[in-house]
């Protein structure tokens, strides 16, 4: 297959790049690494990055920003950066890469944990992941006979325990590899509108 991971030099776009390039091409894009740069918050630019690129089998989403902070001091712009970046960036992802995916393709987009066991100044996170969740149930019945689309949620990753553990106490850290696993089972298998839960 011939697979773009968008966020493909990140924690966990990085092992999915690796785990996937095993039997795949994989062609990595972000903001400022990669084999092709994408803003995510433009949909400009996402449309440009599949000019570029051209059709492909899969695709993956690996990014998405978020704000953190205790709710009380959050303010509307701060909101905005989980809505602009992780919810429509990722939306905007399916709206322009499914015109740019070859027949039985698929999209693999991600969220996480935080989505149903967040944490203390994780709010526009969950709020972000729920509302994904919720958008790739209804696009996945809209095109079911179109192209295949899931989220991968994973709990807190090991690569991540060591800077992000303390914000996540009592959670036990999931294996790189059992990770990318899930990135796997949404991109080769037949499953579509799935949220794939790696949280321990």
């Amino acid at each position: 297959m011939k697979i773009v991971v968008i966020g493909g030099h990140g924690t966990i776009g990085s092992c999915v790049s690796k785990h996937l390039k095993i039997k795949h091409e994989v062609i990595t894009a972000s903001r400022t690494n990669g084999d092709v740069h994408v803003d995510m918050e433009s949909a400009e630019s996402i449309k440009n990055m599949f000019e570029k690129i051209g059709k492909v089998d899969a695709i993956v989403n690996c990014a998405g920003a978020t704000k953190w902070g205790p709710f009380a001091e959050l303010t509307e712009e701060d909101f905005y950066v989980g809505l602009r970046g992780k919810l429509m960036g990722q939306v905007n992802i399916v709206r322009i890469g499914k015109n740019y995916l070859n027949d039985g393709g698929s999209i693999t987009l991600t969220t996480g944990i935080l989505a149903e066991d967040p944490v203390f100044g994780a709010t526009n996170s969950a709020m972000a992941n729920n509302a994904i969740h919720g958008f790739v149930r209804a696009v996945s019945q809209e095109h079911a006979n179109e192209f295949r689309l899931n989220v991968v949620a994973p709990g807190l990753v090991e690569d991540s325990a060591e800077r992000l553990g303390a914000a996540f106490p009592g959670h036990t850290p999931v294996p790189m590899q059992k990770v990318a696993k899930g990135y796997e089972r949404s991109v080769e298998g037949l499953r579509t509108g799935e949220i794939i839960r790696i949280y321990e």
